[in-house]
């Protein structure tokens, strides 16, 4: 393995990718503090390029990479905002992107990443499906694999979200929180969040798909698990250098139940009147499900992105 991401390694992730991604907003609700009784501070990555944060670490993937690489393709598996996030950053560098899909991938999110002009391989929606079908595109064509999460340029990539989110915010903020799918982004935000401020870091998990949380408090990654979310984007397992930064910066992982993720998502979509994704309402649905720990706090909270499936709502 690689040495560790550091804060520098983000600084010069968000150097290489700000010519081509979005600086997105800070949203806030006063309504929204009243009901839930802390001060929040909502990251909008919703607004950000392919609508997710994803297009952060796909963009410093790319952009790191050299040409003669590039030229022969690169791959990865996703269920949605990665591979799209992918497909844009190659298409910005003229090289070929695969991506790999379960077969149960939100429409939505299938149709983005061939809009992006990847060529999709669908498969069955297991991580070992996914790794097999890249691990054989890998040996028929030669492709580079540009992994989802367990990944140094994307971890990097990924905490160029923290890096703004905490220069946007005028005053030090009480806890930082993002969701943990495979890890990407609470890894590379706990690494800059603990370098750069006196923030807790803290994720936030569904009930249904509580493998991190799991190794969080055993002390040791679970490399097999079965999630069953209505957050998609959150059905991957904790990767191996994203766990290994986890257990070092993270103060925290709180799960949360799956209506309380409905409700959650719907109030964001009433009282910020933005479209957020299911995975996204993970961290305020923490918060409403172990309200005391945050009463009163300033708290900064990653809104992942907002690639949903309108024909597909949970209400």
């Amino acid at each position: 393995m690689t040495m560790k991401v550091t804060v520098k390694d983000i600084q010069q992730a968000h150097a290489r990718i700000a010519p081509h991604i979005h600086r997105t907003p800070i949203l806030q609700s006063s309504a929204l503090n009243k009901i839930i009784g802390c001060e929040l501070f909502f990251k909008a990555e919703n607004f950000q390029k392919i609508g997710a944060f994803k297009a952060r670490g796909g963009c410093n993937a790319i952009f790191s990479m050299d040409q003669a690489s590039l030229q022969k393709g690169v791959v990865t598996h996703s269920s949605g905002n990665h591979g799209a996030a992918l497909a844009w950053a190659a298409a910005l560098r003229g090289a070929p992107c695969t991506v790999v899909m379960p077969d149960n991938a939100p429409l939505v999110k299938i149709a983005a990443v061939k809009g992006y002009g990847a060529n999709i391989l669908l498969c069955e929606p297991t991580m070992a499906a996914r790794e097999q079908a890249v691990a054989t595109a890998i040996s028929e064509h030669g492709f580079t694999l540009v992994h989802p999460f367990d990944n140094d340029v994307i971890i990097a990539g990924q905490g160029t979200a923290a890096l703004e989110m905490l220069e946007q915010i005028d005053q030090p903020v009480d806890i930082v929180m993002a969701p943990i799918g495979g890890g990407g982004l609470l890894g590379g935000t706990s690494i800059y969040a603990k370098g750069m401020s006196d923030a807790q870091v803290i994720g936030a998990e569904p009930e249904g798909a509580k493998d991190a949380w799991l190794g969080f408090k055993n002390g040791e990654r679970l490399a097999e698990y079965s999630p069953n979310t209505i957050a998609d984007g959150l059905r991957a397992t904790v990767g191996v250098r994203n766990f290994a930064a986890i257990i070092d910066n993270v103060d925290d992982i709180l799960l949360c139940s799956e209506a309380r993720i409905v409700e959650a998502m719907r109030l964001i979509w009433t009282r910020l009147k933005v479209i957020i994704e299911p995975s996204c309402a993970v961290p305020l649905a923490a918060i409403m499900d172990q309200p005391e720990q945050f009463q009163g706090k300033r708290v900064a909270i990653i809104l992942t992105g907002g690639n949903v499936d309108l024909d597909a709502l949970p209400w």
